[in-house]
């Protein structure tokens, strides 16, 4: 299982890379673009795929970190570095979406702003169209290898498209003497780049202290309890090591038991939870009721 979820991982790096280039290309694009045509709006959404860059390489690095097996100093191996390499690209996402708000509420507070050349509301409506191949391509992979980081990475590409779309709507809505639509449009890329950034650190920091989604442990309780001799789940927690699960049980079971039976049944609570609900490790304590 173990080997398996390191091929997974390779097989993940995949997708960061191909982010990566795809970032790359069109931010670049947008960035030459939106400053030849003075679309601050296009600029903007250049500025969102340039911290797309860093968040990609950011997942690649922790994606190859964490394929490291456990050595002296990591007992239980290296998962955690994709957690950590998230949350240090969500800080780079929050600190780019800031400066994009600045510049784009000084711009509208001195009114300094004209229509731009539709040129760059074609170039926003075409890198929407290359971002969501991108997307697809990441979505049938992270279903396929069962990556939650892959899967995430996917849907950071759906809503890149869906940025760039607004872009383009922006630009072409500041050509019916609406110029201050396009920094406008500038302000809502920026709030949408702070809200990504947010929302990564939360959920990595939230992996990083141990927390765990309550809903999932009820779910694996109501799969034990239908295991044949478990009384009760006394107990159950759960934390992550990057995207694996690790989850420790309580269970009991009838005094009178035999300690070999006991045993067979702890292993079929392990069984049920690695194999049908992909819990990397799981710790089952058996007490007699």
């Amino acid at each position: 299982m173990e080997q398996e979820k390191y091929k997974n991982i390779k097989k993940g790096e995949r997708g960061a890379i191909i982010s990566i280039v795809a970032y790359l290309v069109l931010s670049a694009l947008k960035l030459f673009v939106g400053n030849m045509t003075g679309s601050e709006a296009l600029q903007a959404d250049g500025l969102n795929n340039a911290t797309d860059i860093i968040a990609s390489v950011a997942v690649l690095i922790g994606l190859k970190v964490s394929r490291k097996p456990a050595d002296k100093d990591h007992p239980y191996g290296h998962w955690k570095a994709e957690t950590v390499a998230s949350m240090v690209a969500s800080i780079i996402m929050f600190a780019v979406g800031l400066q994009v708000l600045r510049e784009a509420i000084t711009s509208i507070a001195n009114n300094n702003h004209a229509s731009p050349d539709l040129i760059s509301a074609w170039t926003g409506l075409f890198c929407a169209v290359v971002m969501y191949f991108v997307y697809r391509y990441n979505r049938n992979l992270g279903r396929k290898i069962k990556s939650q980081a892959v899967q995430a990475a996917a849907k950071d590409n759906l809503s890149d498209a869906w940025v760039s779309v607004g872009t383009a709507i922006g630009i072409i809505g500041s050509q019916f003497n609406l110029s201050w639509l396009d920094p406008v449009t500038a302000v809502a890329v920026g709030l949408l780049i702070c809200k990504t950034g947010y929302d990564i650190f939360r959920e990595a920091s939230h992996d990083l202290t141990d927390g765990f989604n309550e809903e999932k442990l009820e779910i694996y309780k109501e799969a034990i309890l239908e295991i044949k001799g478990v009384k009760d789940v006394r107990n159950i927690r759960g934390r992550k090591y990057g995207n694996n699960a690790v989850v420790d049980v309580v269970i009991t079971v009838n005094s009178d038991m035999a300690i070999g039976a006991a045993h067979d049944i702890s292993e079929q609570v392990e069984d049920e939870l690695k194999e049908k609900h992909h819990v990397y490790e799981v710790h089952v304590h058996v007490e007699p009721n």
